[in-house]
Parts: structure tokens; sequence; C-alpha cells
């Protein structure tokens, strides 16, 4: 579709858009095409509203439509039956009022409408009413796009500037105007950016329109911690951020200790919705008023203090696992004091356990081949890319001393296991061979978050051996747009 400019014009009969300067004295000629319909055609099928506008009106006397429309649906090449019947309303056979505004109109046009067809069709009050007043039922839906989606029935293009997406939506989907609608999503799909992933999800959920919603929880899941923006975390609802936290497929940059750090900054803000000020202070003002309420409620972790307890589910998708075994992050997680110590009592007993296991009877956990991550158990953590050059990240402490580094260089991602600390007395990190099971994802995007690179596996399994290098990805011969995330999942088997 190529890039969006403020405004999209779409048509479904295929007809240009009203041209500037085009004249009104073609009346005469328009009206030799609008006619008396043929008695044999003149009533659809009646059919229930949809909307959630609808609602069952009484019987009006006469019963169903018997009027006969007096107009046939004409084809608008120049614009003149637009300006003629729908802007100056000659020739009308109903009134509709809304929003404080009244539209000549004709119920010909008006029933390409799945609303309206019903509403004339069928056993309802306003079957043979010259004047209907509409309610709206929708606050998304205001005069300007109520006007331009009656106006479409006319001319059979709707003008969408993607500022006016969702207003346009909201009342498509109350008059049943599925192509409107269908281009409303192709207009949401393109624009789909920081400013608008939210509202774009959230009216996608309301207006039935899966896809848009997949699209822009991809987009979060692909952005969220790589696009920081205050003004997205504050956007972002408790339902949401569960749902993305919760995903193995969130493109951790960093390690599972820079999504709760996210978090925090997150829930600040849904506490403090007033707070403005440059994202240098944003984390040190949010340590300092949960350090106030700490305080304030005699240190009680803040996800039991009544405020607190509504985050509690989006907590829970943390991976504290990998964040505890740390010993830095583990001093973050208790000097904060926003989690409870119930939920990490049982952690700290298994990091415990697990090396005693390891140590006295070579069962570790998690015991089993996983090749996939139905539970949420794997270790999230990535970096960048920045341009075609050698580097490498490891990522070390998940596994009792067990270190796996990964490297990039010409064109290649290669892992490598080590292990550095052989004077540890536990002798974990001595196994000859080691198992893991991961997923890796390459990413890149355009200014917007809008992916223009991804390559990515599903979970496999590799061996290695102690110093051993395998080459897990080749970009050779890929159309590859630096800078790159580079993130990954890895399981650890034994």
């Amino acid at each position: 579709m190529g890039a969006l400019s403020s405004r999209m014009p779409w048509h479904w009969w295929g007809r240009a858009p009203e041209e500037p300067g085009a004249s009104g004295g073609e009346e005469e000629a328009e009206e030799a095409v609008v006619a008396e319909r043929e008695e044999g055609n003149e009533s659809e099928e009646a059919r229930p509203a949809a909307s959630q506008g609808s609602r069952k009106r009484k019987t009006a006397p006469g019963g169903p439509l018997t009027k006969e429309p007096r107009w046939k649906h004409a084809k608008d090449c120049s614009g003149s039956v637009y300006e003629a019947l729908f802007l100056r309303g000659e020739q009308s056979d109903v009134r509709i009022c809304a929003l404080g505004e009244e539209w000549n109109l004709h119920r010909i046009y008006l029933c390409q409408s799945g609303y309206f067809a019903s509403m004339f069709s069928g056993a309802w009050r306003e079957t043979n009413m010259d004047t209907i007043e509409l309610q709206m039922p929708d606050e998304n839906i205001d005069r300007e796009a109520l006007h331009e989606a009656l106006g479409s029935l006319y001319r059979g293009s709707i003008l969408i500037p993607p500022g006016r997406v969702i207003t346009i939506l909201a009342t498509a989907s109350m008059l049943q105007l599925d192509e409107v609608i269908q281009h409303c999503g192709e207009v949401m799909e393109e624009t789909v950016s920081a400013q608008t992933v939210c509202s774009y999800y959230y009216s996608a959920e309301s207006y039935g329109l899966p896809t848009i919603r997949t699209r822009c929880l991809q987009w979060l899941l692909d952005n969220m911690m790589t696009q920081f923006s205050e003004g997205l975390l504050r956007e972002v609802s408790l339902d949401l951020m569960k749902e993305v936290v919760a995903s193995s497929r969130l493109l951790v940059m960093g390690v599972e200790m820079d999504v709760y750090t996210m978090l925090k900054k997150w829930m600040f803000l849904q506490l403090q919705p007033t707070w403005r000020g440059p994202c240098s202070v944003l984390l040190p003002d949010t340590d300092s008023w949960f350090a106030r309420s700490r305080r304030d409620s005699e240190g009680t972790p803040f996800l039991e203090t009544e405020q607190g307890r509504a985050f509690v589910p989006v907590f829970q998708k943390l991976r504290l696992a990998y964040i505890i075994c740390d010993l830095t992050s583990a001093h973050v997680i208790h000097q904060d004091a926003l989690i409870p110590p119930s939920w990490l009592c049982p952690l700290y007993k298994e990091h415990w356990l697990g090396p005693l296991r390891a140590e006295q009877t070579r069962n570790l956990w998690p015991v089993g081949l996983y090749m996939s991550d139905p539970q949420g158990r794997s270790v999230r953590c990535g970096g960048q890319l920045h341009r075609d050059k050698q580097c490498s990240w490891r990522w070390e402490g998940f596994n009792f001393s067990w270190e796996l580094v990964l490297c990039y260089a010409n064109q290649r991602i290669i892992f490598r296991c080590s292990a550095r600390n052989k004077s540890r007395s536990l002798g974990v990190s001595l196994l000859g061979q080691r198992r893991v099971t991961f997923r890796l994802c390459l990413f890149s995007s355009d200014r917007a978050g809008r992916a223009i690179f991804r390559k990515d596996t599903e979970y496999q399994m590799l061996s290695l051996r102690t110093g051993q290098e395998l080459e897990v990805m080749n970009l050779e011969n890929q159309d590859v747009v630096f800078p790159i995330y580079v993130a990954c999942n890895f399981l650890y088997l034994h």
C-alpha cells in the first residue's frame, strides 16, 4: 500500500473521488440514471442489526416497508450525485437526525448499510417513519465521522486520515459498513507505531478485528523493550501488559531484570499519571516514590498493599528465577520490596537444592526434553548488533556457573559453551557435555517499529561440549538491515 500521508481515499465501486472544481451543472444527466425501482426488486431480506447500537423497535402500522423507493443506485463518476442528493438533499425521502445534525437522505442509498437495511425492511418502529432519531451508543462516534460514513454511501469513497480511523471505524461498525471496516483495518495495519499501537489494539478488540489485534500485540512484543516511550507505558493497560510480559516471544534486550525494571516504571506511571519529567529521572523518581510508600506501609511489600494488589497478575508473569540468580539483581529486588518474600523463598530453595542434586546425583533441573515453552520457563535475553561487525554476549549464572556465549562473525550466529570458573567447589561447570534447547530471533525495524527484517527459529536442541562452537544461524544472502536486535530463549537440560 505504501506510505500513508494525512488522508487515505478508498473506493468500493471503482469510482474516482470527487475532483476539485467539479461543477453541479450535471444534475440533469445524473437524474437520467436515477429512476423508479422495479417492483420485483424493491426490498431486501430483513436482517437483525448486529451493532451494539441496534435495539428492537416496535412494529409500525402497515408492517414492513411498503413504500417503494424512488431512486435506483446511480454511479457517481463526477460527484454531482453526491452534491445533489447527499449535500443538498434533493428529493429526500427520509431525514436522519443525530448528534445535533440533520441529513436529508434516501432510503435506497441508506440500505447499502446493514443497519439501515434491517431498519427499513423489518418490523421496526422506524420502518415507515420520515424522520429518524439515531441514538449514538458509542462515544467514539462524532458528527464528522457520521457525516463521512453516510456520504460514502453516495459516492462509494471515504477519506480516512490515520488520526480519525478509530472514529470512522466506530461509525462503520454501528452502521455495518463492512467495506469501510475492512479499509479501516488496512489503514491501522499500515500506521501502527508507539503513538497508535495501544488505541488500535483496544479498538480492534472492541470492533472485532482480530488481525489488527494480533498485529498490535506483535508490535508490542517486538518494541516494548527496544523503543522506550513514557507515553507508551502510560497507555498499556494491566491486561495488555500481562499478556506482553507472559510471552516467551517478548524481545528482551538485556536480561530478565530489565523486564522487572520496565514493569516498575510502568506501575509508577499508572499510579502517578500526572508525572512529567525527562526520561533520565523516571527511574530515580520511581524508586523514590516506592521508597516513601514502603515507609508509609511500615515495610509491607508493595504488591500486598491495597494500591499494589491490582498489579499482582502482571508481576506474577516475571521469570523471577532468572533474576535472583544474579547477586546485584537479587539485592535490588529485596531493596525495592515490591515483591512479597513468599514469592521468592521457593525459588531460593530450588536454587539451593538444584546444585546439591547436580553435585550428588547428577540430576539437573529442568529434567526432560522441552521443544517448546508452554509454561514460560525459558531464559529471555538479547542484545543489539549496531553494524556488521564481530561481537559477542556472555550469559552466565543461569545454571551454576555454566556460561553460554553468543557470537556474531562473518554473517553467522554461533553458540559457544564456556566454563571459566573451574575453581568453584560445585562441579556442575565441569561436566563435559551440556544440552540446551533454544529459540533465536533476529529483528530490525523502521523508525515506527514496523518489521523490515525478521528471521527466527522454532525451539531446537543443541548438545555442546566445553569450549565447543556451533553455528546456529547463517545470514549469507539475506537482505539484512542493521541495526539488528538479537533475542534468545534458552531452556537448559543437562
